[in-house]
């Protein structure tokens, strides 16, 4: 299997980071609605700080239309609250115009002194139904709008989507030089195009190996073309146990009472159900055996209930950490886990597999070294 080259390939660390279940997407069986496990601040909030106690360096907060909290207000609401985490929150390009937008990031850059980090995503708005080209080009000029917000004076562009002269971007300067990260996802050949030229990390769900390393490969092509050199990240849930039976045992559990008639109705309200990312994840659940695993501690269960993100790795401690090292090994430097319930998901990783990692954030000027430390629980050492 080829190895894409990373842009720290030096580093013996990884970002690795949890999941806010922001989109009401939290339960303790699959497709069994739960009350306390609605998507409200009060059981957001608690996941991001039991994420923060566990040492996880970061912590995806995703964008739905349909249901859940809304991003960028839930992330200013955490900012004081934590201390050392990042938040890598969810934008979907032209739902606020970009000099607005820019200026809001920017706000929330200087919120956090710093801890942010941007998902950018493309997804169609409630009542549209839009060309994959024509969103991947207003995301493009989006982000080629943010970069001029947050690097000059003013902002002069005359794009397909948008047209500014000589906007004033004072208000828009974040609190990092140049920008937050960008992570992006796509698979077509419109968001590789824009993930190469103009994002930092990009990410992927859950396949088999040999389809993670040709979709590096892809990226890593275009990327080339423009001189520039990515980080690439792994979008996956996670079951790990004290032993492989139990992580299996739980597996079984999650999925027991789940009505196929209402997983296909979880996995369609999402507005990027018909996206090329979900097909590639039904696919690898086509490609699963009776059990459900596609690959020996990769299984495909949760995408029965998901739309996007659709599989699990399950296994024992070490089990899990010999998958990781794999991945790591392709190339990925960068994790986000998730797991059902969060919270307790978050501390089982947090128990069992945190303290074997060495963590890093991913560094926002490449060639910088980032912050490298063994990821230590809270509690259990200093606070760093």
């Amino acid at each position: 299997m080829t190895v894409v080259p990373v842009t720290s390939a030096d580093l013996d660390a990884a970002e690795v980071s949890w999941f806010a279940a922001l989109c009401s997407d939290d339960y303790t069986q699959l497709g069994v609605p739960d009350g306390d496990l609605r998507s409200s601040w009060t059981h957001c909030r608690d996941i991001a700080l039991e994420a923060e106690r566990q040492s996880f360096r970061n912590i995806l907060c995703p964008s739905s239309y349909q249901v859940g909290q809304d991003t960028l207000s839930f992330v200013a609401g955490m900012a004081p609250l934590t201390e050392r985490m990042n938040f890598l929150a969810a934008i979907r390009c032209g739902e606020m115009q970009p000099i607005m937008l820019a200026r809001t990031v920017a706000t929330l850059d200087h919120m956090l002194e710093g801890r942010l980090t941007l998902n950018v995503i493309s997804s169609d708005f409630p009542g549209e139904k839009a060309d994959s080209d024509y969103r991947y080009q207003r995301s493009r000029e989006v982000v080629e709008i943010l970069k001029q917000a947050w690097t000059q004076d003013t902002i002069t562009y005359h794009g397909q989507v948008y047209d500014f002269d000589a906007v004033p971007t004072d208000p828009a300067k974040p609190y990092q030089t140049g920008g937050p990260l960008l992570y992006f996802g796509g698979y077509s050949p419109s968001a590789l195009e824009l993930c190469g030229q103009h994002c930092d990390v990009y990410l992927m769900w859950p396949e088999p190996k040999d389809q993670i390393a040709e979709r590096m490969r892809a990226v890593n092509d275009v990327a080339a073309r423009y001189d520039r050199t990515l980080d690439y990240g792994l979008r996956v849930h996670m079951i790990v146990r004290d032993t492989e039976a139990e992580a299996k045992e739980y597996a079984e559990h999650l999925t027991a009472q789940l009505d196929d008639e209402m997983g296909k109705l979880i996995r369609e309200r999402a507005h990027d159900s018909g996206s090329l990312g979900v097909s590639h994840q039904a696919r690898a659940r086509e490609l699963a055996d009776q059990f459900g695993y596609v690959e020996p501690h990769l299984w495909t269960g949760i995408g029965r209930a998901r739309s996007g993100c659709g599989a699990a790795l399950v296994g024992s401690a070490d089990q899990v950490l010999s998958e990781i090292e794999a991945y790591r090994k392709m190339g990925i430097r960068s994790f986000i886990f998730s797991g059902y319930p969060h919270l307790d998901e978050c501390r089982h990783f947090g128990r069992l597999v945190m303290p074997q990692l060495t963590t890093c954030s991913l560094p926002h000027v490449y060639g910088r070294v980032p912050d490298t430390t063994p990821a230590t629980p809270l509690g259990t050492g200093d606070r760093r």
